[in-house]
């Protein structure tokens, strides 16, 4: 067998199904073989052609699967482990890597370095939507799936685990802390875990719909906002006395919620943004004190890498978190177009959707 059914970017607007040559591997790289995949937030975003990617690349950055082979060069591993392989693939030796900036790994030129360089799959290279994919730089980045656990269960970790958690240790949560997490998407669920679990006392999850406020209980959250029964500013503040958060994660991507996230922060808080921005942000001058407030904002690119990946089996494994219920639907790979169709439309109470071969 020469080729393989994969999720190719056509236009905008368009993402199809088609089959594509299997993959050659380089003796650094791994072949492995999807077995379960899912639909991000981002690629919607490549979808709609809010980010670019080249015409006919395979779409995809989340892979739980099992190595099919291995390059010449490659110690370590076997064919036929399971294995998972973060949605940032670096390379380990490149400046951004060596500064601890795995996630923005890439040459840098005359003109300034590349951002977002360690997301390859579905950005530089084809990615995981597919049969197949070539995982490069594999000694940096498998990770082996410990026994015992599912393809869902360890699904999350690729992306939205390692993002929202992401959001939670940027923001530098300490014990007892107050934190708001604005919008209670995957991103955001994972994010509200992952502030639980760094200690945070007081949890305020901020969305509008019941069945993700539910869930956002379930991953730790002390209190619930729903902003389509008052402004979530001043919901929060009353949540808090008056003090405001301490952390405030933004997981949306919208200009309202990163100004609501900064409306809520206490005096030298920290805004932690998440979301993936389509438009030019505007900083409120009130609600920046004019930039005299000794706030933070820090961004977060998915943390990568196996080292990462083992981190959050890790925590899945010892039962401190179980994501697994953030999969509500499963589809065949030779029906992701419908896929697409119900992610894009958030309808059914979709989170997250299950691709499997």
């Amino acid at each position: 067998m020469t080729k393989m059914r994969a999720a190719i970017f056509v236009e905008p607007g368009r993402i199809v199904l088609d089959e594509k040559p299997i993959p050659d591997i380089g003796p650094l790289d791994a072949l492995v073989r999807i077995t379960t995949t899912t639909i991000c937030g981002t690629d919607v975003h490549i979808l709609k052609g809010e980010y670019p990617v080249a015409k006919g690349l395979t779409i995809g950055h989340e892979p739980v699967g099992v190595i099919e082979k291995l390059g010449s060069s490659v110690t370590g591993y076997k064919e036929g482990q399971r294995v998972i392989a973060g949605a940032i693939t670096p390379s380990g030796h490149s400046n951004a890597c060596q500064c601890g900036r795995s996630s923005q790994d890439g040459p840098g030129t005359a003109h300034g370095w590349k951002p977002l360089g360690g997301w390859k799959f579905g950005n530089t290279i084809d990615g995981c939507q597919a049969e197949y994919v070539r995982v490069p730089d594999a000694m940096a980045n498998l990770s082996p799936v410990p026994d015992g656990l599912t393809d869902a269960q360890v699904l999350m970790c690729p992306d939205i685990m390692s993002t929202g958690f992401g959001g939670a240790e940027s923001g530098r949560i300490r014990i007892g802390d107050m934190v708001a997490v604005f919008a209670q998407g995957p991103i955001g669920l994972c994010a509200t875990a992952g502030a639980r679990l760094l200690g945070a006392s007081k949890i305020i999850a901020v969305d509008r719909v019941p069945e993700r406020l539910e869930m956002a209980r379930k991953m730790g959250a002390h209190e619930i906002v729903d902003f389509s029964k008052g402004d979530p500013v001043e919901q929060i503040m009353r949540l808090t006395d008056g003090r405001g958060v301490d952390v405030a994660i933004e997981a949306l991507g919208l200009q309202s919620t990163f100004e609501a996230a900064l409306r809520v922060l206490r005096p030298g808080g920290t805004l932690s943004s998440l979301g993936v921005y389509s438009s030019d942000l505007k900083i409120p001058l009130d609600a920046f004190v004019a930039g005299l407030g000794d706030h933070t904002i820090t961004t977060t690119l998915c943390p990568g890498g196996k080292e990462r990946m083992r981190r959050l089996m890790s925590v899945i494994e010892s039962g401190q978190v179980d994501l697994g219920a953030m999969v509500t639907h499963h589809y065949k790979l030779d029906d992701i177009e419908a896929a697409y169709e119900l992610f894009v439309n958030q309808r059914d109470g979709v989170l997250k959707v299950a691709v499997t071969p």
